[in-house]
């Protein structure tokens, strides 16, 4: 009996994970089989122009325990393994400078690791032994958005691929004991090598976007947009350069999904705090991520770190020097401790269908319509982006005249309203040709903090 159950996942006393029936450990063989065997046949495959029809072409092949002249033998149950899109993932694979074998290698090479997380969702995820991809299990209609987008979302990626939104290297399905588990592989935001000090998933949103208090029973808590700006009222500070370049990036994106209707993705943002790194002891758990990824040390995609992913010629700046591997966003809290920002935004397959629109009428009526996070496409990109470049980022503040005080682009108040409940208002300060003043009240709950 499952001791522990979120959406189709689900863990067992002896701490075995299963997933539509489906252990872990013959989730990840198959997939292993899988990827082998289909990366391998696109080597016979001439290489051409990507075409339409290569985007909606599905490759099946099944595997028995028994092997067939086609797969070779295995101790899990029998399955059949389809890959969506081949040549056209390997095109994109191209575009980011990852060879076929490379993509092999990582994958396959080692087994992949779980990853305690599952998300709210309940789904898998994995990472491959060198740090380079993110293997996760996502629903029906998550895949078939995917596919859907897949020929307008790599356009814009071969034009930009200096972007924050999420990479999508394969997409596939295992199909198990009557069950469809459809997987994708994606670029991965946070090296394990790299100690992360604390965790943010922000929408830009106030409505009950509070961590939970079994959430931040967890060794590395993801927080949310509240508990951000009670914890770093101040925000973070990059150089000028680079605080452009982010907001760049992020007026880019945000148009881009606005484009594809959609919305209630976040930014995911780990931090690690260099300063406090300096004064702990390495754990051992750490040293032997740290060996295993440099003795590893495979062939970096391009554009995928996250200095990489920000436009123009943003430079590291004299903020700090920062080891070639850790490759992080240089930046500072108000107290002067020298950070390294991890940011991607993630969760983007959500089309604002008519059940998300239903969920924002009914929202909007209880609450304030303007604070929820299920918003409308265009409102939702403007707040997020204000949001981050106003309240999470900011310019490190030139050395003021004694005539001169530095002034924040967002102000903040906590106060009382009416009912007695605390609450946080936030009103970004927009010049120019912006004059409309943006407002978000969200209530907080007493006690919760």
């Amino acid at each position: 009996m499952p001791i522990k159950k979120i959406g189709h996942r689900s863990v067992d006393s002896s701490g075995e994970t299963t997933y539509k029936k489906t252990t872990s450990t013959a989730l990840k063989g198959a997939i292993q089989l899988g990827i082998t065997y289909t990366v391998g046949s696109l080597s016979t495959k001439p290489e051409s122009d990507v075409l339409m029809q290569d985007f909606h072409m599905v490759e099946s092949i099944f595997f028995p325990s028994e092997g067939s002249n086609l797969t070779p033998a295995h101790h899990y149950n029998a399955f059949r393994f389809k890959t969506y899109a081949p040549v056209a993932f390997r095109y994109f694979w191209e575009l980011f400078g990852i060879r076929p074998d490379d993509y092999l290698y990582s994958l396959c090479s080692e087994p992949l690791i779980e990853l305690c997380s599952s998300g709210a969702s309940g789904s898998l995820f994995y990472v491959s032994s060198d740090d380079e991809f993110i293997v996760k299990t996502v629903r029906h209609k998550e895949a078939e958005f995917l596919q859907k987008l897949l020929p307008g979302y790599y356009l814009n990626l071969s034009q930009n691929p200096r972007t924050l939104l999420p990479k999508f290297f394969g997409l596939y399905c295992v199909q198990t004991g009557g069950k469809n588990i459809r997987i994708v592989v994606m670029n991965n935001l946070l090296p394990r090598s790299v100690k992360m000090h604390i965790k943010y998933d922000l929408k830009g949103s106030t409505y009950k976007r509070r961590a939970s208090q079994k959430e931040r029973e967890k060794p590395l808590p993801t927080f949310k947009d509240l508990d951000f700006l009670q914890d770093i009222p101040d925000g973070l500070f990059l150089d000028a350069d680079v605080h452009n370049a982010l907001c760049k990036t992020l007026q880019r994106d945000c148009l881009v999904l606005q484009s594809f209707k959609i919305m209630d993705y976040s930014l995911l943002m780990s931090i690690h705090n260099i300063d406090h790194a300096q004064r702990e002891p390495l754990s051992s758990d750490t040293l032997q991520v740290s060996i295993d990824t440099q003795r590893l040390a495979p062939q970096k995609a391009l554009y995928s770190t996250a200095m990489e992913f920000i436009q123009g010629e943003a430079r590291l700046g004299d903020t700090m020097e920062a080891d070639d591997h850790m490759r992080g966003i240089p930046a500072q809290n108000s107290k002067g401790e020298r950070l390294l920002l991890y940011i991607g935004i993630i969760d983007i397959l959500q089309s604002y269908t008519f059940l998300k629109k239903l969920e924002h009428s009914w929202k909007a009526v209880v609450h304030d319509g303007d604070a929820v996070s299920v918003h409308r496409p265009g409102f939702y990109a403007e707040r997020f982006q204000h949001f981050m470049c106003n309240a999470v980022f900011k310019k490190i503040p030139l050395k003021p005249s004694p005539s001169k005080k530095f002034r924040s682009g967002l102000s903040f108040s906590l106060h009382t309203g009416s009912s007695g409940n605390s609450c946080i208002t936030y009103q970004p300060l927009v010049s120019g040709e912006h004059k409309a003043q943006v407002t978000t009240k969200a209530e907080v709950e007493p006690g919760q903090r």
